[in-house]
């Protein structure tokens, strides 16, 4: 044993720590040498040997790449000596075929010492640092490698790149967009390494790196030729809702898609579908942004250039509702030719609100031509002129004085629409619902969906119009009105409505009347809400009486002016106006009635001479004459008063409660008594 390890020593001291396989292989013949006794041994001692054992070890580093001779292979296992002080350990599964012993094979040290002394070894790990070493250098050189595409996943492939896997992006496949990923399963294709992370160990390739380089010199061959006018073939490449884009051989262009068709498009993809060859026309080119605009349209005429006389007025058409609007519908009769059909040349009788009450989308619809105008390029087509005209008829079914009972379908600030028939309507306007009252909106007297008994006034077939009246049904009672509410006569008036410059009454015989506010009191009324309420009835006498424009004037102040002075506190009472009981009871002075003209200035001291008298008159109260001399004054005052305002308001008021166009401002003398 002694002359083994010593020559084994000997044998050691030869070999370097880099070639301890071979070293292995001699000692093993040396042993075979002692043995046969062909050999003498050396003498040693034991330092020397110990010595020369520790030489004969390689010092094993975790993580580092070594060669070893394969001496044996197990089960699971194959053992191979790297010079170590053991024999190191290779799982079987990670040789994809059994090697031979004796083979020499690189591994990676993965841990020095296991549990049992070991050295744990993977051939695995050492083919991958290899692979990595090479996939650096295609990366840092950009040289191209074949891959294969082994399965899809998430946004692209796995591809197997020199049995490491990398991953290759749906949109780096191709200069396309790729539609069908299957088809490129199994593949084996060059790309070239565009990413690479160390820590992770991921691996980015692309195809479609290569495929532009190949083709740039071709883009730019298309770029410097690029002119407006020039026509190109090219394919469809992407589809979106606004257009398309064509592929010109490496260089994009857009074709809008409003220059796709003449006629009107809903959707590209009614046109063109993807990869398909189309021709187009460059229309324009912009070398800095490098977008290129491309019309398929232009290559052919327009339709209207070459419509002829095709479409004269009354020719009858067919074609598809395309558009509808608040004002018509457009037709297609044929590609890049429409006609609007506008929404009152829809129907002869009815009101159409929306042409979608009558037409709708991509409906197939027949027209008449009603004008053509070739230079605008306007077609005007009519629904309604495919149908008799049903007004020509309506002027024998409804005469003027004819009476007709029918429903109220709407209501208007200026009247009231009464359907006569299905889709034959009349207007009562709000002038033509009573003879008597004075209606500020139709919807006082009326309401949607009641029936209403009117009068044909007249027919318009030209304009499409029935006038209609309601008040009609009666006799004018003006005529009568005349007589009994002659200036001058007195009656009686309920208040119905209250206005900023009067009230509005209503008289015996259902007939409004206009009470200004100067006429309601002697004494000027500073708010007439305050001192009247509506249902109040007034003694009133008639000072102006106009039968053309239907209104009568009253007065309150020229009914008392002639009465007891019971009657005239009884009324004060029930509308206490301050100072009523006072102004109703002074001297008069001279009025223009009376055919005196005043004077500017005498009318301005009106007022100050009517203060002084009032005055006058609250001292004279106490005297024992004063209830004598305050009736007298009373008396002559109040018929003064009376007679100038009558005169002022007769001139000016028009009694209409809507409009309070009339004048009821009195003159100063009128205000104060």
């Amino acid at each position: 044993m002694l002359a083994y390890v010593e020559r084994r020593g000997d044998v050691a001291c030869m070999t370097s720590p880099t070639s301890a396989p071979a070293g292995a292989y001699q000692r093993q013949q040396m042993l075979e040498e002692l043995l046969a006794g062909t050999t003498a041994p050396s003498t040693v001692d034991d330092a020397q040997l110990a010595q020369l054992y520790e030489k004969t070890l390689s010092r094993v580093r975790e993580g580092e790449l070594v060669t070893g001779r394969v001496v044996g292979i197990s089960k699971n296992e194959v053992f191979v000596d790297i010079g170590a002080k053991s024999l190191g350990v290779v799982p079987r599964r990670e040789f994809a075929t059994d090697p031979k012993i004796g083979d020499e094979i690189e591994v990676f040290v993965e841990k020095a010492e296991d549990k049992e002394g070991r050295v744990v070894l993977s051939r695995r790990r050492a083919e991958l640092l290899r692979v990595w070493e090479r996939i650096q250098e295609l990366y840092e050189k950009q040289e191209t490698v074949q891959v294969t595409i082994t399965r899809r996943v998430k946004g692209g492939f796995v591809v197997d790149l020199m049995g490491m896997e990398a991953f290759l992006p749906g949109s780096q496949v191709d200069i396309r967009p790729v539609r069908d990923f299957d088809a490129w399963l199994g593949k084996t294709i060059d790309v070239r390494i565009v990413k690479l992370n160390l820590p992770g160990e991921s691996v980015v390739v692309s195809r479609k790196v290569l495929l532009e380089d190949q083709i740039a010199e071709q883009r730019q061959r298309i770029l410097s030729q690029l002119e407006r006018g020039l026509v190109l073939e090219g394919t469809v490449k992407a589809i979106t809702d606004f257009g398309v884009f064509v592929d010109l051989g490496g260089v994009d262009g857009l074709v809008h898609i409003t220059d796709l068709s003449w006629g009107r498009v809903n959707h590209p993809s009614e046109i063109v579908s993807l990869d398909q060859t189309v021709k187009v026309v460059v229309l324009d080119f912009d070398e800095e942004k490098k977008r290129i605009s491309l019309g398929i349209k232009q290559l052919t005429p327009h339709p209207w250039d070459t419509i002829g006389d095709k479409y004269q007025p009354g020719t009858i058409v067919r074609g598809k509702v395309v558009s509808i609007t608040d004002y018509g519908a457009f037709v297609e009769i044929e590609k890049g030719i429409e006609g609007l059909i506008h929404i009152s040349e829809m129907s002869w009788t009815q009101h159409i609100k929306h042409p979608s009450q009558v037409l709708s989308l991509g409906q197939m619809v027949e027209a008449m031509v009603l004008s053509i105008d070739k230079q605008e390029r306007k077609l005007a087509l009519g629904l309604k002129q495919l149908q008799p005209d049903p007004w020509q008829e309506l002027v024998k079914k409804y005469p003027v004085g004819s009476r007709h009972k029918g429903i109220v379908r709407n209501i208007t600030n200026f009247g009231v629409f009464v359907e006569l028939e299905p889709g034959v309507e009349g207007l009562v306007h709000v002038s033509d619902l009573s003879w008597t009252k004075k209606i500020r909106h139709p919807g006082e007297l009326v309401r949607r969906g009641q029936e209403l008994e009117v009068v044909v006034l007249s027919v318009d077939p030209e304009h499409r119009r029935i006038a209609l009246g309601h008040k009609q049904l009666q006799p004018d009672p003006w005529e009568y009105f005349a007589e009994k509410y002659k200036v001058g006569a007195e009656t009686e008036g309920r208040i119905i409505r209250i206005l900023e410059r009067g009230v509005l009454v209503e008289l015996p015989d259902g007939v409004d009347g206009f009470v200004p506010v100067s006429q309601l009191s002697f004494a000027p009324v500073p708010s007439i809400a305050d001192y009247f309420q509506v249902g109040d009835v007034l003694p009133l006498k008639v000072v102006e009486f106009d039968r053309e424009a239907r209104k009568i004037v009253l007065s309150v102040v020229e009914y008392l002016r002639d009465k007891d002075r019971s009657v005239i506190d009884a009324y004060n009472a029930q509308h206490p106006v301050p100072g009523a009981e006072k102004y109703a009871f002074l001297e008069p002075l001279p009025s223009p009635a009376e055919g005196t003209e005043q004077q500017p200035e005498a009318r301005a001291s009106a007022p100050k001479r009517r203060r002084k008298k009032a005055e006058s008159t609250d001292e004279a109260a106490s005297s024992p004459e004063a209830p004598a001399a305050e009736a007298a004054s009373g008396e002559t005052a109040g018929s003064s008063a009376a007679a100038e305002s009558s005169t002022h308001e007769t001139a000016h008021a028009n009694g209409s409660a809507e409009s309070g166009a009339h004048s009821d401002e009195p003159s100063d003398t009128a205000t104060k008594g």
